[in-house]
């Protein structure tokens, strides 16, 4: 039976898993005072949270510790963040805190970090709109408390670093509800003045002192003014609204000074630096044309100018010599291509063209002449031929040579015996005209040949 009860370290781990789960418990928010605080080597703090009735262990681990606006000590009253949970080896719980403030001024982060977030949407925090800080400015406007320690820090630093600047102080109230309108209107009043740059500013304090700077009247005083301002407000750790909408944030007031004026004992420095490296220059340069003018002076050209002059006369004169042959030759041969050219022109010319399109034409024409006169010599000789065959065959010629043509008296050619009747009227066509007769006998034979 008692194998299946569970340890100290089961339940421990229950408990745990049972707070970590319950919503009330985890990211909340408690106000308390501090005690028993100590900071560990690896930036861990342990301290524990108390008020009237009860304490609360507490750890606060040094990534969240270390974006700690203020340092924490012992009677100080919080607003602290985190979450509750149990610590497994002793088996007790604590708060495990994550974000912390001083107490009395939650509100202040509140509207800080909302104002924040509208300026930066609206663009004022943007590198854009920031302007240079001038190397060397002649009239500078210190806006501070007239009484307080950052403007006597601001004007030693400035003279100590740059003498020849004129400082002019704008007192205004760096604190309570009317220091936002005055720190307004001063810098408003210095941005028309015509200043080279503006350094406004106020020693540290608390979150509800530095307050002036970070209202949005403020703000836009800083955004607006055309004169590059600095923002030095309180110690390096302090972050007001100024510091985001000036066009540089000093992490203090002697600090906002170092970054207004050059150091005079450093531009001095740097000037004789220059200096000496400018006389070194002038002087390896005077070295240097110094060494070439000696040269120049021992050279040749210089101990004997006129021997020089007549050797470069004649140089001149081979030159103009090659130079007159080159154009010669190149005359010529110009004169050359040119003539070749005309007389490709001569012969592809229009009028010559047409001169020996002329006498191909005569020649063409001589030679059909003389072609068509064979032709009819050729022909006529044909017909001559052709007559003398056609003549050997006309019935005019074996007329003349005896024979005869007999017609019927119906003008029928009779070619047999046998086509004649007696009594018949025939007609006989003999050479030079022709006969009638009357059949008187008819006389048939077998041969007809015989």
């Amino acid at each position: 039976m008692s194998e299946q009860l569970p340890g100290v370290t089961a339940v421990t781990r229950r408990i745990k898993q049972l707070l970590d789960r319950e919503p009330g418990l985890q990211n909340i928010w408690l106000r308390a005072e501090i005690s028993n605080f100590k900071r560990h080597s690896r930036g861990h703090l342990y301290f524990t949270l108390k008020d009237d009735k009860s304490r609360l262990q507490t750890v606060m681990f040094a990534g969240s510790a270390k974006n700690l606006a203020f340092s924490p000590e012992n009677g100080l009253s919080v607003i602290v963040r985190g979450d509750i949970s149990v610590y497994e080896p002793f088996g007790q719980y604590q708060f495990y805190a994550k974000e912390m403030q001083p107490d009395g001024i939650g509100h202040l982060y509140t509207q800080f970090e909302q104002l924040k977030k509208k300026l930066h949407t609206a663009g004022w925090f943007s590198d854009e709109h920031k302007k240079k800080i001038p190397r060397i400015p002649q009239r500078i406007a210190v806006i501070t408390s007239p009484t307080g320690a950052a403007v006597r820090d601001i004007v030693t630093t400035l003279r100590r670093r740059y003498p020849p600047a004129s400082v002019t102080l704008l007192p205004v109230l760096v604190q309570g509800p009317e220091a936002a309108a005055s720190i307004s209107r001063a810098v408003r009043q210095a941005d028309q003045a015509g200043f080279d740059v503006i350094i406004c500013g106020r020693g540290g304090g608390s979150l509800e002192e530095l307050w002036a700077f970070n209202e949005e009247e403020t703000a836009e005083a800083f955004y607006r003014c055309s004169t590059p301002i600095i923002s030095a407000v309180g110690h390096e750790t302090d972050t007001t609204m100024t510091d985001f909408t000036a066009d540089l944030r000093a992490p203090t007031p002697t600090a906002a000074a170092e970054l207004a004026v050059p150091d005079i004992h450093e531009m001095r420095n740097f000037i004789l630096d220059r200096h000496a490296r400018l006389v070194k220059t002038v002087q390896r340069r005077y070295q240097h044309a110094a060494d070439q003018l000696h040269r120049l002076e021992q050279s040749y050209a210089f101990k004997y100018p006129r021997r020089l002059i007549e050797e470069k006369t004649q140089q001149l004169d081979t030159a103009e010599e090659r130079l007159a042959r080159s154009l010669k030759t190149r005359v010529d041969l110009a004169y050359q291509t040119l003539d070749q050219q005309r007389q490709r022109l001569h012969v592809r010319h229009p009028a010559q063209l047409l001169e020996q399109k002329k006498e191909r034409l005569t020649y063409i024409e001589r030679e059909l002449l003389r072609a068509a006169e064979e032709q009819k010599q050729r022909a006529e000789k044909k017909l001559e031929l052709l007559l003398s065959k056609l003549e050997l065959l006309s019935p005019l010629s074996l007329m003349r040579k005896g024979y005869s043509l007999t017609y019927d008296q119906h003008g029928r050619l009779i070619r047999h015996i046998q086509e004649v009747q007696e009594q018949e009227t025939i007609t006989v066509r003999v050479f030079g005209g022709s006969v009638s007769a009357a059949v008187q006998e008819i006389e048939a034979k077998e041969d007809p040949y015989e």
